[in-house]
């Protein structure tokens, strides 16, 4: 098979590249050449906001192009107009934030949909995305494109800070505010095993959207921190469980504040956490433990000095120390 990558050297790009590789496939990774790409792959630059920016793809044919643009709708039209007749298929990496807010517990892709234009430029990513998918159908069809609707993306490689944020504090020591309850569901989707659905599912030619996320419940809020415990926590780290009502008397904010974390029982917590994902599990979508993503990306952390890269559109997640230490009394 024959990919190209747009992007393809950071998170979701990096390991969808990484998992074509080593299958085999023949790689191309159209970037921007701010950062490396991955041995094994031919590389092209380009600037997808730039005028003529789309240069470097003017020849060539592939059997799959992977796309995972969160900005403007239209570059993600402009790039499938330029491909649909070199290109056998379009997988568009989107997001369940393009369902309409707020969601149902169990609620799948029959869901309501949030608005969105294909020629539009950035409005907001939930919109974005949506607009992002209806470009790449318009151009290539509904039967020709794929639409992987990922949940909370969680790995090696992570931009986000995320599982980062928790594993570097957990490496700080100390009581740690952990967000309670212990046993609830949550609800990620491991960097790789996105990457791996995504390429097998385009060598199958699937089409239509998928929810990519793990089933719910795969794991609690105490399995993710106790095992970021389990692998980056000093002789003195102690979780201490906290609970919902304690954190709003705080002013902690669920989600920014505390990553991955919002409190059960409401609107948002069912939007986030009970999704369903039956269609791509039934596609063959497979979640690993919840231990070895967090040993993976704490030792990918390890890596880089503790410092995980951090995208310049996302706000930085996390809990200042010192609003940390009140909520707890300490």
């Amino acid at each position: 098979m024959r990919l190209l990558m747009l992007g393809g050297t950071e998170f979701v790009g990096r390991a969808v590249t990484e998992a074509a590789l080593t299958r085999g496939w023949e790689v191309t990774v159209f970037h921007r050449g701010h950062h490396p790409a991955p041995e094994g792959t031919r590389a092209l630059h380009g600037d997808r906001l730039a005028d003529g920016g789309l240069a470097a793809l003017a020849d060539g044919e592939w059997d799959v192009v992977v796309d995972t643009w969160s900005a403007a709708p239209r570059v993600v039209r402009e790039s499938a107009r330029m491909l649909a007749g070199r290109v056998g298929r379009y997988v568009y990496v989107s997001s369940g934030s393009v369902y309409s807010y707020p969601g149902e517990a169990g609620s799948d892709e029959s869901f309501r949909l949030v608005d969105g234009d294909p020629d539009a430029e950035a409005v907001s990513y939930e919109v974005d995305k949506r607009g992002g998918e209806l470009a790449a159908i318009a151009e290539f069809g509904a039967e020709r494109t794929l639409l992987a609707r990922a949940g909370l993306i969680l790995g090696p490689y992570e931009n986000i800070g995320r599982l980062p944020w928790w594993l570097n504090r957990v490496a700080r020591g100390g009581p740690v505010l952990a967000p309670g309850p212990r046993d609830m569901g949550i609800q990620y989707i491991d960097v790789r095993d996105l990457a791996e659905w995504i390429v097998d599912a385009a060598a199958a030619g699937l089409h239509g959207p998928y929810n990519l996320v793990s089933p719910v419940a795969h794991t609690t809020m105490g399995e993710l921190l106790e095992a970021c415990v389990a692998v980056a926590g000093t002789a003195d780290a102690e979780l201490r469980w906290t609970s919902s009502e304690v954190i709003a008397a705080a002013g902690i904010e669920p989600w920014m504040e505390l990553p991955v974390w919002v409190p059960t029982g409401g609107e948002l917590y069912d939007t986030l956490h009970i999704t369903s994902s039956e269609k791509a599990v039934a596609a063959g979508l497979r979640a690993r433990p919840v231990g070895d993503t967090v040993r993976d990306t704490w030792e990918w952390l390890q890596s880089l000095g503790g410092v995980a890269p951090q995208r310049g559109d996302r706000p930085v997640v996390g809990l200042d120390a010192a609003k940390e230490a009140k909520a707890l009394g300490l």
